[in-house]
Order: C-alpha cells, then structure tokens, then sequence
C-alpha cells in the first residue's frame, strides 16, 4: 500500500514539472484554473474540491435547509451534476423542470482555522439560494456565472456541517435568458453543473472580482498598451482585502514567467490597507521582446503575484496566465493581431455547452477537449452561443489558440421590467470581471441576441463596458440590425453568395467592421427545421456528403465557407452554427448541424474543415495541423462512385484497387475562395468491381489508397477498404491523451465499433451493445434512457464512464447483446486514473456510499392516459404552436 502511495506522489510531481516548464510534449497535460487562478505553494492559499457527494432531491420539500433534517433517503451525486441522464436525443422540453435540493456533509479541515473561506460555485442553474449550517447566506438568479459566499464565520469545527442549496430552472421572466423554454433554442438543463470549491487563505488576501462589486476592480485585472515585437506596456490592478483585526503594511510582488519557466520580469509596489477594507493597488511595468500570443502562436506567460508582510513574509499569492497581445478592429482596413493586419478571414463556430447524456454538467477535460477538437478542425475563433461558458473552456482556448467572443446569457427575449434589465447589466459586469485577463477573448458580444431590446439599452450597455474595461483592446459587436447598433465598431451580418442581400459591399460604413456571428444553416421555415445542413451521423455519408458541401461551397443563395474568403477585408470572418450537435427547448428534434455530434464522433464536414487548416506543420500549436488527406467514401455497396477527399496538399493521388487507375488532382495555384477546394474524383468506385474480387478471394485488392503530396514528397496517407464480415468488436476511449482524474466528477468517452477481422469498422450494422464496468469507474447510462445497451449507429456505440475517487484501473467490456457462435467477439479496455490535485471534501461514509453507485434513479416520463389529460395536452400544444409564431418571426428578422 505505502508503495502505491509513494508510486502515485511520483507520478502527480512529475505532471506538476510538466506544467511548471510549460514543456508542449507527448506527455503534456492540460491543468485547469480554480476561481480564476492557478495555485501556488507556500502562500498560505489553498484549494479544496467540494465536488464530491452532494445529496440530491427532485422537487421541493419543506425544512431541507436545516442542519438536522435527514436525507438519507436522497440520491448521492458528485458535481458537475446535471439532475438527471437523458437520452441522447432529449429537445423538446423532456428534461427535468423545476425545484431541486442538494444538501453536502463535511466536517472542516482543522488548518482552516483563523483563515478566511469562500465557497465559490462556478456556476448554478436557474435561481438559487444557498445556506450554510441552517443560515441562508446568499439568494442568486442566473444560471452562467459564479456564486460565491463568504462561510467564514459559519463552519463548526469538528463536527458535520452541512451546505444546503436550492435551485430551480423553471421558466422565470424575470432573469436572462428569461425566455419559456418551451419556446428557447436551446435546452436549459438544470443542476449545480459546474465545479464548487472551497478557496482558503488568509485574513489579508487578493479578492474575488465577482464577489467584490467593484468596476474595473476587485481581484487581479492585467491589461496592455502599446504592445508590439519589441515591447509591451502592462498594467497590473491588484485589490487587496484586510480582515485581519489590524492595519497591514508590505508589498505586491509581481514574478512574470516564460515558458522556459525562466523568470524575466520582477515588479514591486507598496501597500497599505486598514482593517476591515480593500483597496486597489497599481503599477505599470514594460516587458522587452515579447512573445506575443496569437492563435497560431498561444504562447503563454505565468504570472505569479504575491502578497508580503514588512518582514518579507507571503501573505497570499498566486499563478494567472497571461497572454500579451493587442487587437484592434480598423473599419474598412479590417482586424489587426498585434499591429499587423490578420492576413485571412478568421473561420470559427459557435458552441452550445451541452454534451451527451449529462446535459451540461461537464466535467473539466471534456471542456478541454471540445476546443482541442475544434482547434484541431483548423477553426480559430469560437462563439459562446449564447451566455458565459465554463472556466475550463476559456482556459483550454488560451491555451490551444483559440480567440472567443464571450456572449452575455439571453436570446430573443425583453421583460419591461427593471429588474430584468438591472440583472442583465449586472451579467455583464460579472462575465467580463470572470474573463477579462484571458488572451482568447476577442471580443464582447454584451447585448442579448437576436432581442428588440429598448433603444437606450445598447448604449447603456456600451457605458457598462467602458466602465469595467476601461483599457485599449476591448471591443464589442452586436448585429448590424439590432438597435444601438451605431455605438459599436464591429457588427454582424451576412456575405450572401450571389451578392446583394443582408451583405453588400457597396453600402458598407468605412468605419465598422463586419463579422458573420452565425452561418451554414439553411432551413426550409422556422417551424419544421427540415434542413440539407442537419444531418444525423448515423443516417450516413451521403447525407453528411451534401451537409460538408454545404459548409463548402454551396450552389444555393446562403453564406459559406468559401464566400466567407471571397470578401474584402473589411469582413473578416465567420462562426459557423454549430459545432456540434445539441438539445433544444421549443424544438422537438436537436440540431443537427454540428460538424460532430454530441458524443464528439466526427462527421464527414469535420474533416472538410480540417482540409482548409495551414498544410505547414506548426510546432507552437498542441493541436493536430499539418498535412492532411481523408477519403469520405466508406466503400460499403450504397457508397457513391464519386469519391470525394478533403486534404490541404498541393496534389493528390487517388488509387482505386492493386494496380487500378490512379488519378491526381492540383491544386489551383492563387485562386481565390476557401484555401482549400473539396476534391471530387468522378466515376471512380464501383461496387460490382469489388464484388468481383470478393468472389475471386482478392478482398485485399479492393481499396481506396488517396496520399497527400507536397512539394513532389508523399507526406500524408489515408486508405479505406470495405468492410467485410463483422467478427469482433474495437473499443478505445476517445480522451484526446487526457489523463483521467480520481476526483469523482472526470468522465471519458468510450466507443464501441462493429469491425471485421482485419478492424475495418463495419459502418451499416444494427446490433446494440451492452457495457459492464469494474473498477474505479462507473458507467454514466442506464436502460431507463437507452444509453446501455446502445444501439450501433454508422458502426460505432459510445458510452460514458466516471471516474471513482480512487486511483486506479478501470476495466470496460463491450459485447453485442444477443450473442452466438457466430456474433462479433467482446472487446475489453483498461484505462487508469490518476489523483487529483485538489483535496477532496467530503463526508467519508457519503464518499463510500458515492464510490459503490452513482446513487441516481432516473424517473421515467408519465405518460398521459385519461381523455381529461388529452385535451389539457392538446390545449398546451396549441398554445405551444402559436408560441412558436413569435420565434419564427424573430429568427427571420435576424437572418
């Protein structure tokens, strides 16, 4: 056992070196912030994860908020949570509604004593209110960022302390996003779905920015001035709280550290701040020859700050990342990075946060992997449609190369009410004091989208922006429709291919820059949602086909990839809608535009966009770059002759069988439009020819081999052959080299796929697939929403697993359901999890019980079966459908 221990201590140093030096290898690991920071030893600060088991009740019950009640009976869940499982299509309102309880134990840890502790939820849904041993400490109303509470003098000592929270999703008009959900388009899952930590530290400390209330103030804000290649102006805001009973007098200390972890920077400025009252301290510094941060070069600094004593002694401190970079937007002349012009459009996509199964209770690693999948496909900026994303989110685009425009919740909806607005302003505050020190924020979009709002409102809003951002590089940018749109310097609207329409270059404002928030959609109305760019994966390639060339290049009356590089530069880009596949409220079906789906399983326009990606390899970038070639023709027998490939090679060599024809494509040399063209090879597969060879037993002969050339050199290879007889299943996690944590709350993605002996995956097949699980994991599905067993869709099953709060191994086993002698062999996958490096808080027998199950009992719909009920469901779809008039009619004003 003491081997283990000191085997595990071994390996979490070794991650910790590997972050401390900043060292880009194979064994790199993504580390995320807590709170807004990055902990740092010996500065009297620490980090407690308060994730694991929390007691959770559907619906409401009278005295949960008391010590003393008992809630034995309560599921045990960890955080992130999101109430319940859901099916993997779950739009149209099917998701838990309403009041929620969650209750925790814990008894505190005696070296928080005279320290001062702040429980921070990074973010609950709906409305809430939280207390703490009985005493009602904080009331909020919004579901996307922080809620914090001071519990300082409210934790007993050696006994059980219980955190009480009630939450409630349920449609309120009175708080963003304030719209009914029945009639949102997105789905508005419920629960505390973000992380929840215990911050500890001493009476003399660095505030929170969103628990202080200060503009442009509270916690660390480093903003930058006359940045260029040979040196950048910083200005470092640091406000300082003393509770400690007396004057403090001393020092900030501020270390700035490169990726060498060499420190190139040190700065120091006095402080003085009397008992009971925080102060803001600020000091300018200049850094020479910076490395300066850009999506294709993320490079990040470590910014270490501390708090010291007359004596010299550290008080408080800690680690934020940083990147130096300026943006600016030039009206006709475009968007400049760093003094220099963007030499092409930025091509992003907007994300909705919602994963598979969990609604959005994501853990950390998924966030991460989400934009690793999206910096990957080559996008460079990302939309967070529509309200304040998770920390882990922003984070992984700092440091992946990823720019964000940071939205504030809201979408098609405006209460008169001055409460609402009040909120609204007060959400705007709170996500740019969240967000503002990282690199990847782009831009402010601080208006609520697709809303006729009051015509004062977007100044209002732009005053609000000035106030908390009073620096250079900050800009904001509404729709070029919306009212106020005049007070901003970058708006949206829409290149339309065949000119003319909502874009139109002759009637462009030479002071405004143009960006396109949302394309790629092309539905026939705003009621039926019958679409050439929603494609279901599983409904196979040709419909993925014709949604990939849609993003393409279209022939229809509809921005696309290509018209996006066909404008000047005054507009300078565009976010596809979407990048994955997510649940909807007023909609019964999800949408199924995004280039993956909603496990992350790629589609075929995945790969289309990887193809239009620098063919140049780039050593700053952790993501995938580089050449690439990929064949979008699975060779089964409804595959069509045409064989299209994506790839970012000057040529490329198409073979079709062991000494078939081979034919070649170049690229066209400065011709204007997307980087690079869809490759379409005519005639080329023909079923009857492989059934040929399938007869004569030269199976192996049959293939598609397409190797991506440059500069006369095979440097990239892709080769399909079909599948034959199904006879094993392949299982492998989908974690993007992500080590697991054993902190109760990480999960991995695993895929199942149907394949033949030789592991091509075989892509029409109809079995379901059962998993089983041992060890220090647990699998996140159950019968109740067909999620174990799983049907097989375009070859593959995918299923969620938990991590325990164990270290250790994880054994899943997949195999077809009904099995013979002649059905698919099972498939096994061990992957192990590592310890967290947080604390785990939590009481020891809850975390037993929360070990052994997930502790959750999904309860199935009821279904209506009187004809009373009938009629009451008819009423309520009528109403529904009239509901939906005002949608439809807002989503076309805004198109």
């Amino acid at each position: 056992m003491r081997f283990s221990l000191i085997f595990w201590k071994i390996v979490l140093i070794c991650l910790m070196l590997t972050e401390a030096t900043g060292i880009y290898a194979d064994g790199y690991q993504p580390s995320y912030s807590t709170a807004g920071f990055y902990s740092l030893p010996n500065t009297g600060r620490a980090v407690y994860s308060m994730n694991p088991a929390w007691r959770l009740h559907k619906g409401n019950i009278e005295g949960a908020e008391r010590p003393g009640f008992n809630d034995k009976a309560w599921n045990i869940v960890s955080l992130p949570d999101g109430i319940e499982y859901l099916p993997t299509e779950a739009s149209g309102c099917v998701n838990y509604q309403g009041e929620v309880w969650y209750r925790k134990h814990f008894t505190p840890e005696p070296c928080w004593r005279g320290k001062q502790q702040f429980l921070h939820f990074e973010a609950i849904m709906g409305k809430s209110r939280i207390w703490v041993n009985g005493k009602l400490l904080k009331e909020h109303f919004g579901g996307y960022l922080p809620v914090i509470v001071d519990v300082t003098p409210y934790l007993k000592y050696g006994e059980d302390n219980v955190i009480a929270v009630w939450a409630d999703n349920g449609d309120d008009p009175d708080y963003p996003p304030g719209k009914p959900q029945d009639a949102l388009d997105f789905a508005y899952f419920g629960g505390i779905y973000r992380d929840c930590w215990m911050i500890v530290h001493n009476q003399v400390f660095i505030t929170d920015p969103n628990y202080e209330d200060e503009a442009a103030g509270g916690g660390l804000f480093v903003s930058f001035d006359k940045v260029s290649e040979l040196s950048a102006q910083l200005k470092l805001d640091t406000h300082i709280r003393n509770n400690s009973g007396k004057s403090f007098g001393g020092k900030i200390t501020y270390e700035l550290y490169d990726q060498d972890n060499k420190c190139i920077l040190t700065k120091e400025t006095g402080l003085s701040v009397s008992n009971g009252i925080a102060r803001q301290f600020s000091c300018k510094a200049t850094v020479e020859k910076p490395h300066l941060w850009s999506p294709d070069t993320p490079y990040l600094y470590k910014l270490h700050i501390y708090v010291k004593d007359k004596a010299d002694n550290i008080i408080d401190g800690y680690c934020r990342r940083i990147g130096i970079r300026s943006i600016e937007f030039k009206g006709k002349d475009g968007f400049w990075l760093n003094g220099k012009p963007y030499p092409y459009p930025l091509i992003g996509a907007n994300r909705h946060q919602d994963y598979a199964v969990i609604g959005n209770a994501l853990p950390n690693s998924l966030h991460w992997r989400d934009a690793k999948k999206l910096r990957d496909a080559g996008l460079r900026v990302i939309r967070n449609a529509h309200y304040p994303q998770d920390p882990a989110f922003m984070d992984a685009c700092d440091e992946l190369g990823l720019f964000v425009i940071v939205n504030t919740p809201g979408w098609q909806f405006w209460n008169d009410k001055p409460i609402f607005a009040r909120r609204v302003f007060s959400d705007i505050r709170n996500m740019i004091r969240r967000d503002r020190n990282h690199p990847c924020v782009w831009m402010w979009e601080p208006v609520l989208n697709e809303t006729w709002y009051p015509a004062d409102f977007a100044k209002k809003v732009v005053d609000v922006l000035k106030e908390e951002y009073p620096y250079p590089y900050c800009y904001a940018g509404c729709d070029a429709t919306a009212r106020g749109h005049e007070y901003f310097p970058v708006q949206f609207t829409h290149p339309i291919n065949g000119g003319g329409g909502a874009f139109n270059s002759k009637d462009l404002d030479p002071k405004i820059s143009y960006f396109t928030r949302e394309w790629g959609d092309n539905v026939d109305d705003w009621n039926s949602h019958n679409s050439p760019s929603r494609v279901n994966r599983s409904w196979g390639e040709v419909p993925m086909l014709i949604q990939a060339q849609g993003y393409a290049k279209n022939d229809y009356r509809l921005t696309s990839y290509d018209i996006l590089y066909r404008t000047p530069r005054q507009h300078i880009g565009g976010c596809l809608w979407h990048s994955f596949d997510h649940q909807r409220g007023y909609h019964p079906d999800p949408f199924y535009g995004g280039i993956m789906d909603a496990f992350r399983q790629p589609k075929l326009s995945y790969y289309m966009f990887c193809s239009q990606r620098p063919a140049e390899p780039n050593k700053e970038l952790i993501a995938d770059n580089g050449p690439m070639v990929y064949i979008a023709n699975a060779m089964t027998p409804f595959s069509p002759k045409d064989v299209t490939v994506y790839s970012n090679c000057d040529e490329v060599r198409l073979t079709y069988c062991k000494g078939g024809k081979q034919y070649t494509y170049h690229k066209p040399a400065n011709e204007a439009g997307m980087p690079s063209p869809v490759i379409m090879f005519k005639d080329v597969f023909d079923v009857m020819h492989d059934k040929k060879l399938a007869r004569q037993n030269k199976q192996a002969d049959s293939y598609l081999l397409a190797e991506g050339i440059m500069n006369g050199k095979v440097v990239v290879t892709h080769k399909v052959t079909p599948a034959r007889r199904p006879v094993k299943l392949l299982l492998w996690a989908d974690d993007e080299k992500v080590q697991m944590k054993a902190d109760g709350s990480d999960i991995v993605t695993i895929i199942a796929a149907i394949a033949d002996e030789n592991g091509n995956i075989k892509r029409l097949n109809n079995y379901e697939v059962k998993f089983e699980i041992e060890g220090q994991g647990q699998l996140v599905a159950d019968e109740a929403t067909f999620t174990n067993p799983r049907p097989v869709l375009w070859g593959t099953a995918p299923v969620l697993v938990r991590s325990t709060t164990t270290p250790g191994e994880i054994k899943i086993r997949a195999s077809v359901v009904w099995q013979g002698k002649q059905t698919p062999v099972p498939a096994e996958l061990i992957i192990f999890t590592f310890p967290s490096e947080h604390t785990l808080i939590a009481d020891k027998e809850e975390l037993a019980q929360a070990q052994s199950t997930d502790g959750r009992n999904n309860e199935k719909a009821i279904t209506v079966s009187s004809d009373c009920e009938k009629r009451v469901l008819d009423l309520q779809q009528e109403l529904s459908r009239l509901k939906l008039k005002e949608v439809e009619k807002q989503q076309s004003d805004f198109e």
